[in-house]
């Protein structure tokens, strides 16, 4: 596990918080690592969780399927976020969504108890390490904010807009990558793969961008 205390350093919730302080941290806090290989879950829908989750190596996808099989993803999780802290209240309830990896993954458990109760020494690491908890949360309903904006956009060509805009705003430049495939970004935006590849192509046609696999250009 201390190999990944580099990468804890640069996430939200221990910013701030040097790389012995982390590793001083680790056994306080209950951590545990956990490997995943590529289509395995993390977590299923109807769980329980008690712990906040980093990834620390991989890639996953927090994803709902419905009773036909049809899949919506609700969000995509890089190395260095934080995922669970939605469920980390008492009344929260089971989790409403799985969480599967979609290449081979680690990820450590952190005991969200043990956050949130500082120890009786209050040492000033363990402090920030619950205030970049609230920070963390916050950032994660801006982006929930931001998906909201792109779905609930009408028309397949909207909610494309909507999207690759922010992503080339995101990146600050007009040529960027997206971390979905097109089943991947057609289930991301809850729209139908081949209604979104049709108006992809009638946007390049119109002259409106540039793409190849998961790279966009916007004209």
């Amino acid at each position: 596990m201390e190999k990944y205390i580099p990468i804890l350093k640069g996430t939200q919730l221990f910013a701030g918080v040097s790389e012995d302080e982390i590793s001083t941290m680790l056994s306080c806090l209950d951590a545990r690592l956990g490997k995943y290989k590529k289509g395995e879950y993390v977590f299923r829908q109807g769980e329980h969780l008690n712990h906040i989750t980093v990834l620390v190596e991989g890639d996953l996808h927090i994803q709902r399927d419905d009773y036909w099989g049809n899949r919506s993803i609700v969000n995509r999780i890089a190395v260095g976020e934080m995922f669970g802290e939605a469920y980390i209240a008492p009344e929260s309830g089971a989790i409403l969504n799985d969480v599967v990896a979609t290449r081979d993954s680690a990820v450590i458990f952190f005991d969200v108890k043990r956050i949130i109760t500082v120890c009786s020494s209050a040492c000033r690491f363990h402090s920030t390490v619950v205030l970049n908890l609230f920070f963390a949360i916050s950032y994660k309903n801006r982006q929930l904010v931001r998906k909201l904006g792109h779905i609930s956009k009408r028309s397949t060509r909207e909610k494309l807009i909507s999207y690759l805009s922010e992503e080339a705003k995101k990146q600050n430049s007009s040529s960027f990558l997206i971390p979905f495939n097109r089943q991947q970004l057609a289930d991301f935006l809850s729209v139908d793969r081949s209604a979104m590849s049709n108006e992809l192509c009638k946007m390049r046609d119109e002259g409106l961008l540039e793409f190849n696999k998961n790279s966009f250009k916007l004209l």
